[in-house]
C-alpha cells in the first residue's frame, strides 16, 4: 500500500504525555522550549544542525507546518510532547527516514530544560516505539547518537534499544573535528 494512504491516528498517549504530531499554531509552545533549551542542543551540532540557526517564532511554526504536511504524507513523522497535565510543550520526538517496504524508522528525541531528569524523554520513546510496532506495523527503529552524549544513550537503553556499532568519526563539527556517531536498535 502507497504509505500517504495509510490510515492511522496522529497521536498517542503515555502515562504522562500526549505525543502528537505538529499543527498550524504549534510554533511558538515549540519556539519558546527551543530557547529555554538552546545552548544543550547547540552543544550537539552534528546531530542538531537546525539548533545552530537564531531561533525565530516564525522558523519554528514553518517547521510544526511542514512536519504536520510531511506526517500526512509519510514523509517524515515529527511529533511533538506535550504534558497531558498543563498541556505544556515538552519537546519533540519523531519516526524520520522511513524505508515502508521493511517498514523501518530512525527515531530522534530532544527535551525542553525544564522537564529533564524525570524520565519523560524515556517514556516517550517507549510510547513511540510501541505505537511504531503497532499501529505503523515497523518491523526495525533505530536511532544515532552522539558517542559523547550519555544522556541521550540512556535513554535509548533504557527503552530496550541496543547498542549495534559505532561509525568512527562519522559527522563533522562546525569547527571542523570528528565525532562518532552510536547506532541503536530494536526489533518487533
Amino acid at each position: 500500500m502507497t504509505p500517504t494512504l495509510r490510515e492511522f491516528p496522529d497521536h498517542f498517549e503515555t502515562e504522562r504525555l500526549l505525543i502528537r504530531s505538529p499543527r498550524p499554531g504549534d510554533g511558538e509552545a515549540v519556539f519558546h522550549g527551543v530557547v529555554e533549551t538552546l545552548s544543550q542542543l547547540r552543544a550537539w551540532p552534528a546531530s542538531l544542525p537546525w539548533a545552530m540557526a537564531e531561533p525565530a517564532i516564525a522558523a519554528s511554526e514553518a517547521f510544526c507546518r511542514e512536519g504536520h504536511s510531511a506526517f500526512l504524507a509519510c514523509r517524515d513523522m515529527p511529533m511533538l510532547m506535550f504534558s497531558k497535565t498543563g498541556n505544556d510543550f515538552v519537546g519533540a520526538t519523531g519516526l524520520h527516514n522511513p524505508d515502508w517496504k521493511v517498514p523501518e524508522f530512525e527515531i530522534g528525541y530532544w527535551c525542553r530544560q525544564s522537564y529533564q531528569r524525570q524520565g519523560l524523554v524515556t517514556e516517550a520513546v517507549n510510547g513511540i516505539t510501541a505505537w511504531a510496532f503497532s499501529v505503523l506495523g515497523a518491523r526495525r527503529l533505530s536511532s544515532r547518537t552522539d558517542s559523547e552524549n550519555p544522556a541521550s544513550r540512556r535513554v535509548l537503553e533504557r527503552a530496550g534499544f541496543k547498542l549495534e556499532g559505532i561509525m568512527s568519526e562519522d559527522r563533522v563539527w562546525p569547527d571542523g573535528s570528528r565525532r562518532s556517531i552510536c547506532i541503536y536498535g530494536i526489533t518487533s
